[in-house]
């Protein structure tokens, strides 16, 4: 399987191409010295990582809009989309619950800058909980107050608007799924969701490629949700994430340089009868004092290797 030849879901990305000399007003590019945000010219901010640069320079702060690079005319599983993991557990997220949340985040923004910045995936974890469907950053299936983010149906209103208002978007979300039968139905029901859904008849069961991107559009399915429940794309309609993508290993285990082993649930990366690929890079605990040097030459380098993996 080819990487450049089907979809490739990354949990990060940012270049670090060049250094230049410094500027002010607006005038300074990737990579030159800037002192605020004001500094950088249109699309870029003043940003410091100690890691990867000295002093502060201005970075990216979205992505390139695949279907602006090249055109919308090709199939789904052709280009590459930004993919946020656990999107949902942000930064200072508003409490719902009636003690302080004491849980991991993995991003500072909320999910309609995500989509607004160039996520065009969104790793979830749904549970139930308190009697709805919630997101939840917890353990052993179960969803307790101090792991507890806030209603799904918060999220998916986010996603909802973010659709309405962007008619030639695509948006992919991939769901560690902890809810009971019809729960995820209702709830995306009641988001205003389903008349976006891309349905599991029209998608590919053995390698070939997804439809064209422009016709999604056209036909308005522009909502791809897999679920991590076999039993649900028959009973819910809910695609079955492991028929349709391989994945490699997520946290530490998939930061060793020179290696790109598939996790546990997916079958290797150059299975033939997946059309997508989804490529984990982060780790195990998040820390953003890291994120900054890794999301660079060392993800470019994880990159390559992948894709020797899916060559095999």
């Amino acid at each position: 399987m080819s990487l450049y030849q089907n979809l490739l879901l990354l949990t990060a990305i940012s270049a670090f191409l060049s250094i230049a000399s410094a500027c002010s007003d607006g005038r300074c590019k990737l990579l030159d010295e800037c002192s605020s945000d004001g500094d950088c010219e249109a699309g870029l901010y003043c940003f410091a990582c100690q890691q990867g640069f000295s002093g502060s320079r201005c970075v990216r702060s979205t992505v390139t809009n695949q279907f602006k690079l090249l055109n919308n005319s090709l199939p789904f599983n052709k280009y590459a989309f930004l993919t946020t993991h656990n999107a949902y557990a942000i930064d200072g997220y508003p409490l719902h619950t009636p003690v302080p949340r004491v849980t991991f985040t993995n991003q500072e923004d909320m999910i309609t800058d995500q989509l607004n910045n160039g996520a065009r995936a969104l790793m979830l974890d749904t549970y139930d909980f308190d009697g709805d469907v919630w997101m939840c950053h917890s353990f052993g299936g179960q969803c307790h107050d101090i792991t507890a983010f806030g209603p799904a149906i918060d999220y998916l209103k986010e996603i909802e608007a973010f659709l309405s208002a962007n008619t030639e978007e695509i948006v992919t979300l991939i769901l560690e799924d902890y809810v009971g039968p019809n729960g995820l139905t209702k709830v995306f029901t009641d988001a205003g969701l389903m008349k976006y859904w891309f349905p599991v008849s029209n998608m590919p069961k053995n390698g070939e490629d997804w439809p064209l991107v422009s016709d999604m559009v056209a036909n308005n399915q522009r909502l791809l949700v897999f679920t991590s429940i076999q039993s649900k794309e028959a009973s819910e309609g809910i695609a079955y994430q492991w028929n349709y993508m391989v994945e490699n290993q997520y946290g530490d285990g998939g930061m060793q340089a020179g290696s790109c082993p598939n996790r546990a649930e997916s079958s290797g990366l150059d299975d033939k009868t997946k059309s997508l690929v989804l490529v984990n890079y982060f780790h195990s605990t998040s820390s953003k004092e890291k994120t900054c040097e890794d999301n660079s030459g060392d993800l470019i380098n994880m990159l390559r290797t992948c894709y020797a993996a899916a060559e095999e």
